[in-house]
C-alpha cells in the first residue's frame, strides 16, 4: 500500500510540475526591445535659439558619410557617426539593419570583406582583443575594414583587417552606447559621484551589490586602489566618458572616436592610427578659417559633434509602453529599486 501511495505521489508532483512548467512556457516574459515612439534624440527643451542651431549643425554633420576623400580610414569600423548611433533617432545605439554589413559589400567597399561576427540583421559590433600577439594584456579596438582598393585609394595601400578567424578565442565585443543626455552627465560634479559610490555601503553589502573600478593611466588599465578615482591624467579629476570612462570631456570623446571609428585624425588626435596609407600629413578635421556667410562652418566636426551630444535630452521616461499595463511598469519601478539597481 505504502508503495502505491508514493507511486501516485510522484506520479501528481510530475503532472504538477509539468503543469507549472507548460504555463510558464505560456506566460514567459518577452524582451519588447527598444520602445517606439520618441523617446531620445531631440535637444534639452531650454536651449536658446543660437544653441539649437548649433545643435542641428552638430546632427547634420553627425550624420554626414565620409569618404576617403574627407579623411576616412585607413582602418575604419564605418564611414559615419550616425551609422553606429542611429536607433531609435540619432544619438542612440545599433539600428536593426546592420550599416556595417552594408558597407563590407556596397559598390565601393573596395578589399574589405564581412566579419564572421557581422550579419545584415545583426548588432554593429565593435571587436577588441584580449591580448596581443605576445600575450600581454590588449583591449584596445581593432577596426573591421581598410581603405586599400577603394575609390582615390592609391594601389600601394595594401593593408588588411586583423585576421579575426585566427583570433576567435581572443576578440571581445562591443555595440554602441547611447548618448542621450550626455551634456548632462557631463555637468555631474566630482564630489557628487564621489558620493553617490560611497551611499549605502550597509544596503548594499547585505543586497551583495558591489564591483570594480578601472584606473586608466597612460593607456594601461589596472584595477583602482582604495581611495583612489578613475581620473583624467591631465588634472587629475574624474573622466567618465568612454569605454573605460577615459576621456574627461565629450570634445576630448568625439575626437577619440571619431579617430579610432573612422580614421579621421583632428586637432586632439592629430596622428593617424595607420601610417601606412596615410594620405595626408596633417589632420584631417580641422578648425576652418577664414569663413564667411555661416559662421558654424568655422568649427571643426569634433567640435559639433561635442555639442550635439552636449545638447542631447536624456529619454523620456515611459508609463505606458512597452509592458501590459502602466500598473505592471509602475511595479517593475518598485522592484528595480528594492533589489538594489538605483545604488
Amino acid at each position: 500500500m505504502l508503495g502505491k501511495r508514493i507511486i501516485f505521489t510522484l506520479a501528481v508532483v510530475t503532472w504538477l510540475s509539468t503543469c507549472i512548467f507548460l504555463l510558464a512556457q505560456t506566460n514567459k516574459a518577452k524582451d519588447p526591445g527598444v520602445r517606439p515612439g520618441a523617446n531620445g534624440g531631440g535637444a534639452l527643451s531650454d536651449l536658446t535659439p543660437d544653441q539649437l542651431a548649433l545643435f542641428n549643425e552638430g546632427k547634420r554633420r553627425f550624420a554626414e558619410n565620409e569618404k576617403v576623400t574627407d579623411g576616412l580610414g585607413p582602418r575604419m569600423n564605418l564611414s559615419s557617426c550616425i551609422g553606429c548611433h542611429a536607433f531609435p533617432a540619432a544619438g542612440g545605439s545599433s539600428p536593426k539593419v546592420n550599416p556595417q554589413f552594408q558597407f563590407a559589400t556596397g559598390p565601393d567597399h573596395g578589399t574589405n570583406t564581412v566579419p564572421y561576427f557581422i550579419t545584415a540583421n545583426g548588432p554593429i559590433r565593435e571587436a577588441r582583443f584580449k591580448k596581443t600577439s605576445t600575450g600581454t594584456a590588449d583591449g584596445g579596438v581593432h577596426d573591421l575594414f581598410t581603405i586599400a582598393g577603394m575609390s582615390g585609394v592609391p594601389a600601394t595601400c595594401s593593408i588588411k583587417p586583423p585576421d579575426f578567424n585566427a583570433n576567435r578565442n581572443n576578440v571581445i565585443f562591443r555595440i554602441p552606447t547611447p548618448v542621450f543626455g550626455a551634456g548632462l552627465m557631463e555637468q555631474i560634479r566630482d564630489s557628487e559621484i564621489l558620493a553617490n559610490q560611497a551611499k549605502e555601503a550597509t544596503a548594499k553589502t547585505r543586497l551583495q551589490i558591489k564591483g570594480r573600478s578601472n584606473l586608466v593611466i597612460s593607456g594601461n588599465t589596472r584595477t583602482q586602489q582604495a581611495g583612489e578615482t578613475n581620473a583624467s591624467g591631465n588634472d587629475g579629476t574624474i573622466a567618465r566618458f568612454g569605454w573605460k570612462a577615459q576621456n574627461k570631456s565629450l570634445l576630448i570623446f568625439a575626437g577619440e572616436a571619431y579617430n579610432v571609428e573612422m580614421g579621421i585624425s583632428n586637432e586632439l588626435f592629430q596622428t593617424e592610427r595607420e601610417e601606412a596609407c596615410s594620405l595626408k600629413s596633417t589632420p584631417n578635421d580641422t578648425t576652418n578659417a577664414p569663413v564667411s556667410g555661416n559662421p558654424l562652418a568655422v568649427l571643426s566636426d569634433v567640435e559639433t559633434f561635442a555639442a550635439f551630444m552636449r545638447f542631447l535630452a536624456p529619454p523620456v521616461p515611459s508609463y505606458a509602453v512597452p509592458g501590459a499595463t502602466p500598473a505592471s511598469i509602475a511595479d517593475g519601478k518598485v522592484i528595480f529599486s528594492r533589489v538594489g539597481c538605483v545604488f
